[in-house]
This record gives C-alpha cells, structure tokens and sequence, in this order.
C-alpha cells in the first residue's frame, strides 16, 4: 500500500515538472516568464503546408545554403475552427518547423528533401495577451519555452500586411485557401 502512495506521489510530481517545461494542449501556455510553452506534441497537430525558400529572419538559409523547407502545423481546435469560420479563434497557435534542404543523399539525384532541423517558431493569437493579437515567438533547438519576438520586429508588420486572414498567410495553404475564399473571409487575394 505505501508502495503504491508513494509511486502515485512520484508520478504526479514527476507530471508537474514535466509540465512546467512542455505542453501537451493545443492551447497557448506560458511559463512565469511570458514564454510559449513548446508544444511537444506539435507533430500530431494538422498539417497545412510545406514551402521551400520563403523562410526570412534568423532561420533564412545564407546565400551558400540550399533554400530551407518550412512545415507548417495548426494546432487541431484552431483548424476545426477555421474550417468551419474562415477565421482563427482567440488561443490559434501556428507552429513553423524550419528544415535545412539537402539534395544529395541515397538515391537522390536532383531533387530537394528536407534534413536537419534550424529552428521552430510559433505565431499565437491571443486578444487578449497581446496588443497585436497575434505574436511571434522563436524557439531554439530543444528549448523549452520560446521567448517572444519584440513587436518592433518586422514580421509582425509583414504579417499584418499580407496576411490573406487574420495576419496569417493563408494564400500559401491551398487546404485553407478554398475556405477562406468560400467564407468571404479574404483580406489579400492571393
């Protein structure tokens, strides 16, 4: 019985660690900090797209590089949401997996396949939070928070720009793209 208390105890507490450092929710969390919490089960979340070279910022490729891949993922409620609205609730977290492209490997003789990670980003919206509604936060390799990107940063401008909804580039989701278009909820034409 003691036995049984005492590996319950262990368990939990052992849970609420792991808590403060990661996220399972779909859901924004931050730590005491204001950083995003890294959502770590991002790879099960809704798949949108993949581009390759429209990366900017800190995770562009440099001039000798290939063009890097970015794979983008919604977290499940915010997709629900939108597929039924044309619009991203309060609490959307949009995560930007950010891949080196290598192109020679195996039997690969001319095309492009994603490799090593550079980087993962995320873009929330929470109306709260935030000023701009949305904000942009940068995670390096294995952390786990992301610290926020300052609002004087330019993405946060381009973002607002051209964003075809709601700051973000639905133009470059063709799964999204027909929705947005048949829900009139269009900002930019792509």
């Amino acid at each position: 019985m003691r036995t049984s208390i005492l590996a319950a105890a262990l368990l939990a507490a052992t849970l609420l660690i792991a808590e403060d450092h990661t996220s399972t929710s779909d859901q924004p969390e931050f730590n005491a900090k204001g950083e995003l919490l890294f959502p770590a089960n991002y790879r099960e979340w809704i798949f949108l797209s993949s581009g390759l070279g429209m990366n900017y910022g800190p995770l562009a490729a440099t001039a000798a590089e290939d063009p890097r891949f970015d794979n983008v993922f919604a977290a499940p409620s915010a997709y629900r949401a939108f597929m039924k609205t044309g619009r991203w609730p309060d609490k959307t977290v949009l995560l930007i997996e950010v891949r080196a492209a290598s192109s020679k490997g195996s039997i690969n003789k001319a095309g492009h396949f994603q490799s090593g990670l550079a980087g993962i980003e995320a873009e929330v919206k929470d109306e709260v939070r935030f000023p701009t509604k949305w904000a942009f936060f940068s995670f390096g390799k294995g952390d786990a928070a992301g610290r926020l990107r300052p609002a004087k940063e330019g993405c946060y401008s381009c973002h607002a720009q051209n964003g075809a909804v709601d700051h973000t580039f639905v133009q470059f989701y063709p799964t999204l793209l027909s929705v947005a278009t048949e829900k009139g909820t269009l900002k930019v034409q792509p």
